[in-house]
């Protein structure tokens, strides 16, 4: 944000301070000055006028001058090709002190010279503020201009001191040079005069100028008609405050659009009346193709951009630049004004695209307040009647509601400082509020206030604290310890789980990876376990980084897909993060493996990363973390089928709680996002978390022989194994002697084909029987083993094989 001395002393009397001190005071409120300079500077000047001007007499390109300057006449050697006799100029006398160095009377080739003529970009003024012609020579001075006069600077209007302002995000309201006035007088404790200007546009006749908007993305659209204008040079004033903002003058007409901005942080356009058809305007989006705007170049709209139209064909990028069609120019007798609202991230995206950084533009992306198009009207109209003839007014017309509603807040004083550790008396905090025209109430202790509508980030008692603070001033802030309670240095449970986690996959061959929290909307709507109340951000910084996750498989999905792509054949990866929705928080894991996850070349050995490894690993996880396996299970997956292979995937339950799905990718989900065949999970930690764990229990290696027996049996093929494993282990007791001598079941067969029917399969399972505390008898197993195979064929139909 850049501003000036001279345009903030037109409401407050800055008179007294210097430009160091009014930096640094702006500074400690919390408004951080970037630098500070002159606009020019330059001493003992004055200026002069050439009386003659001759070639030099050594030289092909100098100039020998004499040159009126009030008191004397001085000799001086000038090298400006544009040099001439009856110029009025700018002079710098021997013993001038420049940007560049002192000025020393002496000889040039010969020739005295008693000073020099001098260029503008010599006096420090900013190349960039020039014209070809003011960079290519001296500065040549208006026929009036006095000679011997000691502040040509001044006279130029040069004479004034830039100050640049990093704005904090929260603090868009400083865009605006009134509101920026109104802040500086708050710091200062002066008097603040502002123009007035309200409702100045609320004069006109009947119109026939019809506006609307066809997109959500602008709101709000004011127009007016002014049927007669008068196109001439703009007041001294007004060139030179633009001039301070790093604008150039054009002419009265468009140098008011530009100050109205400048003051009130509201852009507007001024389209010649001609150039508009039928007075019609509509904002609209959807259009692609190439627009010619007002600086000459050619754009490739596309559809997302907002554009203003007339009779369906675009006249402006809306909230960037106007068109070059429907410029002022010298012979524009009317004018239409467009005054809009448009959504801030929009006009960001059009402009990052366009690499079309404009002083409008910029505004709009930082937000502006809701009344800022009234009062920009209001002020336009008042100035271009001063300022430019301005007659055949017509009404102003709107599209949308103007939202004026005030915020009101309340707090005490006790609030105040118990929230900043100070003192402060109940008078000091009003007057905070009174020189921040907040026009604050007291009743007894409290304190409310109306929060004006430009004043947009305050929105409770911290923002109320920090004005105070910030107002009085930091140094007023108590030297005082920090309260510091004493904490036990460890971790907590979900800390402890997130540690565990981590600690047993990487032991399991698995690289940990952090990926981005805020994705693009593909990846929102392809979430794992995740929600549909997303939460978008107000702001994003691209398409890619606009909603927060709720889920991390879409983002780890795309770590495999980037190593697959640079050759990495093996990817075994997980991560563990935080997942975010309007209606929770939670802590999910997700894991992705490609490839292999383990190879020996020498042994010629490989445990590939297919379903069952991954399901291995989970069950694996599950066990460390002190969940028994008898708790877990593992479900068709009918959850997720978009995602997942609807058959070679599965629902993860702990009792009768879903944790998580895990199976392999979709092809059509893996094409999508150019991997192969991958397998994958995600789990919800927090559930996992909340699972009452099992005590881990040490017993002694049996000592006593244990017997193993395999049989195989034919079931229906669509029988579930795990049905057939659960009825096997809920058997495995000897009802006589009321042990459970069944230690483990193992399937290591399945097989379809040749001698089993098409609607059969084969099943083959190991099963180990064993006592802690005696040898097993035959009869023992054989009770047991019987009991099984009743089972099965009862509740499974199984048929064993012989």
């Amino acid at each position: 944000m850049r501003t000036s001395r001279k345009w903030l002393e037109q409401y407050v009397d800055l008179h007294d301070l210097t430009l160091s001190e009014l930096a640094k005071k702006i500074t400690d409120a919390g408004l951080e000055v970037e630098s500070c300079k002159p606009l020019s500077a330059g001493t003992h000047l004055v200026i002069g006028e050439i009386l003659t001007c001759e070639d030099h007499p050594d030289s092909d390109h100098l100039h020998v001058t004499t040159v009126n300057v009030g008191d004397e006449i001085l000799s001086i050697v000038c090298g400006a090709p544009n040099v001439a006799a009856g110029q009025k100029v700018i002079v710098a006398r021997a013993g001038a002190v420049l940007p560049g160095g002192e000025i020393k009377a002496g000889k040039i080739r010969g020739q005295e010279s008693n000073g020099m003529i001098c260029a503008l970009f010599e006096l420090g003024v900013d190349p960039h503020m020039l014209t070809d012609e003011q960079k290519a020579g001296i500065e040549i001075l208006p026929e009036d201009a006095p000679v011997g006069y000691t502040d040509p600077l001044g006279y130029l209007g040069y004479d004034d001191e830039i100050l640049e302002i990093g704005l904090t995000p929260n603090r868009s309201d400083c865009q605006a040079q009134f509101n920026l006035g109104t802040e500086v007088g708050a710091i200062f404790e002066r008097e603040v005069v502002l123009p007035q200007f309200e409702n100045a546009s609320d004069c006109g006749a009947a119109t026939n100028l019809t506006i609307s908007s066809t997109t959500e993305q602008c709101p709000l659209f004011l127009g007016k008609v002014i049927g007669s204008v008068t196109i001439k040079e703009s007041p001294k004033w007004m060139q030179e405050l633009l001039r301070a903002a790093g604008m150039h003058s054009i002419n009265n007409v468009v140098d008011i659009s530009n100050i109205v901005m400048l003051e009130t942080g509201q852009p507007m356009h001024f389209y010649d009346i001609d150039a508009i058809k039928n007075q019609e305007i509509t904002v609209k989006n959807g259009f692609e193709e190439e627009y010619t705007a007002l600086d000459g170049e050619t754009y490739q709209l596309e559809k997302e951009d907002i554009v203003i139209t007339n009779e369906g064909k675009p006249i402006g990028i809306a909230g960037i630049m106007g068109g070059d069609d429907s410029k002022i120019l010298e012979t524009t007798k009317g004018l239409i004004i467009e005054c809009a609202s448009f959504d801030h991230v929009s006009i960001r995206n059009t402009a990052r695209r366009l690499n079309l950084s404009t002083e409008s533009s910029l505004r709009y992306q930082k937000g502006i307040e809701p009344l800022a198009p009234k009062k920009a009207m209001d002020r336009a109209v008042q100035l271009l009647i001063e300022y430019a003839d301005a007659k055949e007014i017509e009404e102003t017309v709107q599209w949308g509601v103007i939202d004026e509603t005030q915020r009101v807040l309340s707090c005490t004083p006790q609030e105040i400082n118990n929230r900043l550790g100070t003192q402060f008396a109940l008078e000091e905090i009003v007057s905070v509020f009174e020189r921040l025209h907040f026009d604050p109430i007291v009743e007894g202790e409290v304190i409310t206030v109306t929060i004006p509508s430009y004043r947009m980030d305050m929105e409770g008692m911290a923002d109320l604290s920090e004005e105070v603070i910030r107002i009085l001033g930091y140094d007023k802030l108590p030297s005082t310890l920090p309260f510091m309670p004493m904490t036990e240095g460890k971790l907590n449970k979900e800390q402890q789980l997130i540690r565990k986690t981590e600690e047993l996959l990487c032991d399991k061959g698995l690289q940990q990876c952090v990926t981005y929290t805020l994705i693009s909307s593909a990846k929102k709507d392809n979430a794992i376990l995740g929600s549909e109340n997303a939460i978008e951000l107000a702001s994003p910084m691209s398409e890619e980084r606009r909603w927060i996750r709720t889920s991390i498989l879409p983002s780890l999905i795309g770590v495999a897909a980037y190593n697959e792509a640079h050759g990495i054949k093996n990817s075994s990866l997980y991560e563990i993060s935080e997942v975010s929705s309007k209606d929770w928080i939670k802590n999910h894991l997700a894991i992705v493996l490609n490839g292999e996850l383990e190879q020996t070349r020498w042994l010629h050995e490989s445990l590939p990363s297919d379903f069952y490894t991954l399901k291995g690993l989970i069950e694996m996880y599950m066990d460390k973390i002190g969940i028994n396996k008898n708790r877990i299970f593992f479900k068709e997956n009918k959850k997720d089928i978009l995602h997942f292979h609807p058959y070679r995937s599965a629902e993860v339950y702990i009792g009768k709680d879903l944790v998580g799905i895990m199976g392999e990718i979709h092809p059509v989900y893996a094409k999508e996002n150019d991997v192969k065949n991958i397998v994958m999970a995600e789990l919800d930690l927090d559930l996992i978390g909340g699972v009452k764990k099992s005590k881990i229990k040490f017993a002694p290696v049996s000592k006593y022989p244990s017997v193993e027996r395999d049989l195989a049996f034919v079931v229906d093929r669509s029988l579930p194994v795990e049905k057939i494993t659960e009825i096997i282990k809920r058997h495995g007791r000897d009802k006589e002697t009321k042990e459970t001598i069944l230690q483990n079941v193992e399937v290591f067969d399945i097989y379809e084909g040749e001698h089993v029917a098409d609607h059969e399969k084969s099943v083959a399972i190991s099963l180990e029987f064993q006592s802690n505390a005696h040898t097993l008898t035959d009869a023992q197993i054989n009770r047991v083993f019987e009991s099984i195979l009743d089972s099965l064929e009862k509740d499974c139909q199984a048929v064993l094989r012989k």
